[in-house]
């Protein structure tokens, strides 16, 4: 029984410095101190002893019994120890971090996306999107602008290739989606735009358009109108005036700008919408022909209708902003107001 008592203690002892955590530190004390645990069945066994070896035999014991509880007690110090200081180091206080931190919220453009968008699914739209850096034949091509035709000037873009380009509108989009998928096609196109142009107040040469495409069967131009006047009256209220204007677009035929009654005076005349009562805020028109077909559509079948807007100009009419740079100045005073 002796031998017993001294292999346990040193099973024990290793067992105690192998624990990894207070819950296996814990299952090796009951294991070796518990009720039924290996020290206590050795005692059992003492009855079997000659009665002038049993105070030895209890002594030994006795002095292993504590020496395990005080390794147990060591172990279990140094274990919490561990525990406290990953948590102080998860749970560091910075204390020059100020008391009170600002919390974001979204940029003004991204607001009025959104707003867009909700009307557009309202309307039973889907939202696509598509690449930044475009072909040249999905960018003018496929809608209508060869090369060396004149409308490209309105839009000089930054090239990498002859033949790859950063999108100067959202419409290769609709090409792309117009030659994967089969009418009906409902969709608005919203994303990043690029433009040579020069920095000023109304112009960048970074800025963001939402466009929008339907082709089905016995599409119109009231389609058009309705659809975008009901987009109007939901953006900018119900007492929003609107009228179309014969324009020019390659890849729409016919084609309109579509103006509002000017926000600051109601249509009344100012300075803000150069005394004429009205403010220019989308281009739009019938699908060209030529556009269908380079799809793959049969156009004398299939109609459709396209829009596009520029996302900042919606915002700077929408919020009374003059000056388009401040949308990506990224100044507190600014955005903070949103």
């Amino acid at each position: 029984m002796r031998e017993e008592l001294l292999n346990m203690r040193e099973e024990a002892l290793h067992d105690i410095e192998k624990a990894r955590d207070l819950k296996e530190l814990n299952d090796i004390r009951i294991k070796y101190l518990g009720k039924k645990g290996k020290l206590t069945a050795i005692l059992r066994g003492m009855a079997n002893l000659r009665p002038e070896e049993r105070p030895a035999i209890g002594k030994l014991a006795n002095e292993i019994k504590e020496v395990i509880e005080e390794e147990f007690s060591k172990k279990s110090n140094e274990l919490k120890e561990i525990v406290k200081n990953e948590r102080l180091k998860r749970e560091e206080i910075d204390v020059t971090i100020p008391s009170k931190v600002a919390i974001g919220h979204k940029h003004p453009l991204t607001l009025v996306l959104d707003e867009i968008k909700q009307i557009f699914l309202g309307l039973g739209y889907e939202i696509v999107e598509g690449p930044e850096i475009e072909l040249d034949y999905y960018n003018f091509e496929a809608l209508n602008i060869p090369k060396d035709h004149p409308a490209r000037d309105m839009q000089d873009t930054f090239y990498i290739t002859e033949d790859i380009l950063l999108r100067t509108h959202t419409s290769p989009v609709q090409v792309r989606t117009m030659e994967r998928r089969k009418p009906p096609i409902k969709v608005i196109v919203p994303g990043r735009v690029y433009r040579s142009d020069e920095v000023d107040a109304t112009h960048s040469p970074v800025f963001h358009q939402v466009e929008g495409l339907l082709v089905g069967k016995n599409v119109t131009m009231a389609d058009l109108k309705g659809t975008l006047i009901t987009f109007a009256k939901m953006f900018y209220g119900e007492e929003r005036k609107v009228r179309f204007r014969p324009s020019y677009f390659p890849f729409t035929e016919p084609s309109a700008e579509m103006d509002i009654s000017c926000i600051a005076c109601n249509g009344k005349g100012c300075r803000v919408c150069s005394y004429t009562g009205w403010l220019e805020i989308l281009g739009c028109g019938m699908v060209h022909p030529n556009v269908l077909r380079n799809s793959g559509y049969d156009p004398e079948e299939l109609t459709g209708f396209a829009f596009g807007m520029g996302l900042e100009r919606i915002a700077m009419l929408k919020y009374g902003i003059s000056d388009m740079r401040l949308f990506f100045e990224n100044d507190l005073r600014f955005l903070e107001q949103f």
